[in-house]
């Protein structure tokens, strides 16, 4: 038997940690929360994109009362992204999320595995890693790239 260790380096910061832009895309993160529609969880999430260009895009969840054809803030700002400027490689991408109570949460929310596939594949589109800030009030979680949130990956390479 072959054992493989597989590690991930996870930053966790302040938001005074953050620099200049990583603040403006979580500020739009944040905001995009306030759009989302979700009257049947009323977890409302918001996801932004900072563009190689310096452009950033936002979106949210969308929700539909016959589940699951709603779709995650991740995947419809990265689809967003991704339709307006398909020759653009994404950059970063911020995730924030408000609960309930309409209180943004005290930890950082991780991504569900369709959308860690989709930034997976946007990654290997641009052959450019993107980094992930998964916002919390108390704690950014910050990674280097989707391969993080998916250590033992499927993508095109498979397919060959």
């Amino acid at each position: 038997m072959e054992e493989i260790i597989k590690t991930i380096h996870i930053e966790k910061l302040s938001e005074q940690e953050l620099s200049a832009e990583e603040r403006r895309l979580l500020d739009a993160a944040r905001s995009a929360t306030y759009r989302s529609y979700a009257p049947y969880s009323k977890f409302s999430v918001g996801a932004a994109v900072l563009l190689a260009d310096g452009e950033i895009l936002s979106g949210n969840n969308q929700e539909n009362c016959a589940f699951p054809s709603g779709l995650c803030a991740e995947r419809t700002t990265l689809f967003y992204a991704n339709s307006l400027h398909p020759d653009t490689p994404v950059r970063m991408l911020c995730i924030a999320a408000r609960d309930s109570s309409g209180q943004f949460t005290t930890t950082p929310i991780s991504p569900c595995g369709a959308c860690r596939q989709v930034m997976l594949e946007t990654e290997h589109r641009f052959a450019t890693p993107i980094r992930i800030l998964l916002y919390g009030t108390d704690a950014i979680y910050v990674l280097s790239s989707a391969r993080d949130l998916l250590p033992v990956a499927f993508d095109s390479d498979n397919l060959i």
